[in-house]
């Protein structure tokens, strides 16, 4: 499905993607979103630490975890943060993660567990997202830190500063990053070659309904 009908151009939930690698405010008239990819990262929401013997990829979520994913999905279906396909990490909270999220969407995306999520530093990721297939514009990738973070720092090379900066300074659970690219394909994406769009946290979204 492409991207056009997914992301309404000049709507506020929706800011215009960068045209060109050197290009990252476009006007939304000049975006030819068929060129684009989007890569939503998502860290797992806060798991249970009680388990006594539990592995730690066997980990369930807490009853923090538990209210805000639903929280992090509901902002993403009104925002039209929609997802062609999902990669999610074989761990039992990042699993619980994504399944309290999806319940926002009408449709959920089709759902691969990769285990190369698990435990693994941002080159690992990032191979795993440049195997993604043309077709899929916007991926949301469900994993651990501090693997995602670690991949956010390398990817980034724009977007808004203050959000750049609480992105490297913490990564919280279930925190949520969009990064645009101007390219084609995934095997294309390469560091600091994304834009920043937004860096969501449960908590703003708390204190934004308080």
């Amino acid at each position: 499905m492409a991207i056009a009908t997914k992301i309404r151009a000049g709507s506020p939930a929706a800011r215009p993607w960068p045209h060109a690698a050197g290009m990252l405010d476009s006007p939304a008239a000049e975006i030819d979103f068929l060129a684009m990819r989007r890569l939503i990262l998502l860290r797992h929401a806060k798991s249970d630490w009680t388990g006594i013997g539990l592995k730690d990829q066997d980990r369930a979520l807490a009853s923090r975890g538990r209210d805000s994913a639903p929280l992090i999905g509901a902002y993403m279906a009104h925002h039209a943060l929609i997802p062609d396909l999902v990669l999610v990490s074989t761990a039992t909270r990042a699993r619980d993660t994504w399944g309290l999220v999806a319940e926002a969407f009408r449709k959920p995306a089709p759902v691969v567990y990769e285990e190369r999520l698990y435990e693994t530093g941002p080159k690992a990721i990032l191979e795993a997202i440049r195997s993604t297939k043309r077709d899929v514009h916007v991926l949301l990738v469900v994993g651990h830190n501090p693997g995602l973070r670690d991949l956010a720092e390398l990817l980034i090379a724009s977007g808004d500063v203050d959000a750049r900066q609480r992105l490297l300074e913490k990564f919280p659970t279930a925190g949520l990053a969009v990064i645009d690219f101007p390219v084609d394909d995934w095997g294309k994406l390469h560091p600091k070659s994304g834009r920043l769009d937004r860096f969501v946290a449960p908590r703003q979204l708390d204190l934004a309904t308080d």
